[in-house]
């Protein structure tokens, strides 16, 4: 299993570099993970930060947060309608606004929401068991749809989309039931989409401060990449 996840291919495709050449995405590959319920360290960590944007949201409007509208702008750059479909990190914003916290789901999911809360971008965890193939990362066209997390069927015509041999699966708008982490999951694949004016090594910086809050969580191998 081990050689199959180091020799997993991802790729950005041309249309996607050429729409958007300033992009950077971080790829980290984990290998014989162990998911479970969050430890105290990390479920107090997520319910803390929240209780603290949450009083910071009620002076200030989520349109004026300089992240929320970098990603909104490139939405717009990529094609989508960002009044439509919001970046998940924005989503999980709007729920800490209404005081709707996010409850903890299980360890990996809930690194997930912590760091997107916190770098104020969105992440994708996904069951490398379940992928397919090359994974590309491209521009959807009316083909690209799937069921997502919410239980509905999203189309991603015009819009960011992770996609295997199998087709769609990932997005940073909502992900896919078919590669959904579980606790049953020992081998995971966490795409970050970092905001394109973020410098190089800020970005790489990112990545390695999740790739290691997720080994020291689940334990497991892990190698990680930054695409730009």
């Amino acid at each position: 299993m081990k050689s199959e996840v180091i020799k997993m291919k991802f790729v950005i495709s041309e249309q996607l570099k050429q729409r958007l050449p300033s992009g950077k995405f971080g790829v980290i590959r984990y290998h014989h993970i162990e998911v479970s319920d969050s430890p105290q360290m990390l479920r107090g960590r997520l319910e803390l930060f929240q209780e603290s944007l949450y009083i910071e949201l009620q002076e200030k409007s989520i349109a004026d947060i300089p992240e929320m509208v970098e990603w909104r702008r490139t939405f717009k750059q990529i094609g989508t309608d960002p009044s439509r479909y919001r970046p998940s990190s924005e989503s999980l914003y709007r729920r800490i606004q209404k005081k709707s916290f996010i409850s903890p789901i299980h360890s990996a999911a809930d690194i997930n929401n912590f760091f997107s809360l916190y770098y104020k971008i969105p992440l994708g965890i996904y069951d490398l068991d379940r992928i397919n193939g090359t994974v590309t990362l491209t521009i959807g066209t009316e083909q690209d749809e799937y069921i997502a997390l919410n239980g509905r069927t999203v189309n991603f015509a015009n819009k960011l989309v992770s996609k295997d041999e199998r087709g769609p699966f990932g997005s940073p708008i909502v992900d896919s039931e078919r590669t959904a982490v579980t606790r049953e999951t020992k081998n995971a694949l966490q795409i970050v989409y970092f905001l394109p004016s973020t410098p190089e090594e800020t970005a790489k910086r990112q990545l390695q401060a999740i790739q290691t809050m997720f080994v020291q969580i689940h334990g497991g191998e892990a190698d990680a990449q930054l695409f730009v």
